[in-house]
């Protein structure tokens, strides 16, 4: 078969994924679902990976037309690899859906994120009622000791903010869910 012949073999495949990835490449995928390897990009949506697709068959064409036969041949099975990643991705996306463990419900984040909040809020007045116990104390060994409690203290408002962080996230994804039919 000639390398004209095959263009067009892969051009009518990239057409028909095109045509699958259309309507719903605009949904959030919650993960990566490629090796890093196969595509460059890292985003959410399926239509990403479709135009890294298409433009990695446009440099095969140039390519072609530049009789560049390593890059023909580099570009060509990547591109075969990569259409074949989003047409299993596609294929496999309604089992994805069904077998996606149930998220807590929108109400229990709303209350882990109140319960949260008040966590830091004491933690901050902890931190600041060690903090001006440190600057009454004259023996060195009590302020070491304050000083040790308020690291500690400052560790646990840093994973404090961390969960706060994670719920925050939860509560935008389920938005989004919800927005997008999800």
């Amino acid at each position: 078969m000639s390398t004209q012949r095959l263009l067009q073999v892969l051009a009518q495949q990239i057409a028909a994924l095109a045509a699958e990835v259309t309507p719903r490449g605009d949904a959030p995928i919650p993960q990566a679902r490629f090796d890093a390897a196969l595509f460059a990009n890292r985003g959410t949506r399926l239509r990403d990976y479709l135009a890294e697709v298409e433009k990695n068959f446009a440099q095969l064409q140039s390519a072609a037309n530049d009789s560049r036969t390593s890059q023909v041949a580099f570009l060509a099975e990547k591109l075969v690899a990569q259409t074949a990643a989003l047409q299993r991705e596609l294929a496999t996306q309604a089992l994805r859906r069904k077998n996606q463990p149930k998220e807590a419900p929108e109400a229990d984040l709303y209350h882990k994120l109140a319960e949260h909040q008040d966590y830091e809020r004491r933690l901050i007045a902890m931190i600041q009622d060690r903090e001006s116990l440190l600057g009454r104390q004259t023996t060195l060994a009590a302020q070491q000791k304050l000083q040790h409690e308020l690291a500690a203290l400052e560790g646990r408002l840093m994973r404090c903010r961390q969960a706060l962080a994670r719920i925050e996230r939860n509560i935008e994804r389920n938005i989004e869910r919800k927005e997008n039919g999800f």
